[in-house]
């Protein structure tokens, strides 16, 4: 049988929903590895960023809601083995490894790295001292 998708059948693919890997969840909400190695309210356009980063194909699936929390919208589906069941990243071997290692890079994703330095993209703000910043009086 063929589809549509260019001979992909993502159907096959894992789905990752953000859920599994928000620390910001409990277990019966959805997480699926331990808060302490989750991180804060991943979107699924950073965990597409560190499925390319790993390597590993994935397609975004944003109409689709996680059954449990239907206000959850957007999930990835990933590739980790191809059709002859080898591994496309072979430090990648489960959805488990794969949850850990997208939650493990979501909060390096360059989206996010710049809300701590405000330095490099925008200078708003008294961080630079010295250049006007003076009262008159």
């Amino acid at each position: 049988m063929m589809d549509g998708a260019g001979g992909l059948n993502i159907k096959k693919w894992i789905v990752l929903y953000p859920v599994y890997i928000n620390s910001k969840k409990t277990i019966a909400e959805g997480r699926r590895i331990c808060a302490t190695k989750a991180c804060e309210n991943p979107t699924c356009v950073e965990i597409g960023d560190c499925c390319s980063h790993l390597k590993l194909p994935f397609a975004l699936e944003i109409d689709k809601a996680y059954p449990r929390d239907f206000m959850q919208v957007g999930r990835v589906r990933v590739l980790l083995k191809r059709e002859d069941g080898t591994l496309l990243n072979p430090a990648i071997p489960t959805r488990k490894q794969l949850m850990l290692r997208v939650a493990e890079l979501v909060p390096r994703h360059p989206g996010r790295t710049k809300k701590q330095e405000p330095a490099s993209s925008s200078n708003a703000g008294p961080s630079k001292p010295g250049k006007g910043g003076r009262k008159k009086r």
